[in-house]
């Protein structure tokens, strides 16, 4: 199946799902809880206050990788990578910031997986939010102690941030 397809098909929409493409072509669905869409809100909230550089903050943003298509529950892109990808169906190329809010059906392996597909996307950085808030930030190089594109974003979100 082609992202084309999915997106386009009727008996698809409106589910209470995250849905990606498997590099076979097969639909990968996982239920998203509130916590996990109480992450995605702040997340954004904080890195449209925070974020210096112009550009747009949204969520589930489809990205073309060699893995097929991943959806990044939050991203931040510039202003001149939205104008390459705003009338895609899936990012031909990641937005500068992609980030994985982890969930209990995730695996280690499946985010690690992922934060490799989205820098060989060219992605700059990939953050991981874990089920208590904690971020972890990446870049090509591994592991940061702070993000580079957002210093001031905190290592951790919570409803008091």
């Amino acid at each position: 199946m082609q992202w084309q397809q999915v997106c386009e098909n009727k008996y698809l929409e409106n589910l209470p799902f995250k849905i990606e493409l498997n590099k076979w072509g097969q639909i990968v669905m996982s239920p998203a809880r509130i916590k996990h869409s109480f992450y995605q809100g702040l997340i954004v909230e904080l890195v449209n206050s925070l974020m210096k550089q112009a550009g747009l903050t949204f969520p589930e943003c489809a990205i073309q990788t060699s893995d097929n298509v991943k959806v990044a529950d939050v991203v931040w892109c510039s202003e001149a990578r939205f104008n390459q990808i705003e009338e895609e169906y899936a990012a031909s190329i990641a937005p500068e910031i992609c980030i994985e809010i982890i969930s209990a059906s995730n695996t280690l392996n499946e985010m690690a997986e992922k934060k490799d597909l989205y820098f060989a996307a060219q992605a700059e950085e990939v953050w991981l939010c874990d089920s208590k808030g904690h971020i972890k930030f990446y870049n090509q190089q591994g592991e940061l102690p702070q993000s580079l594109l957002v210093p001031k974003f905190p290592k951790q979100v919570t409803r008091k941030n």
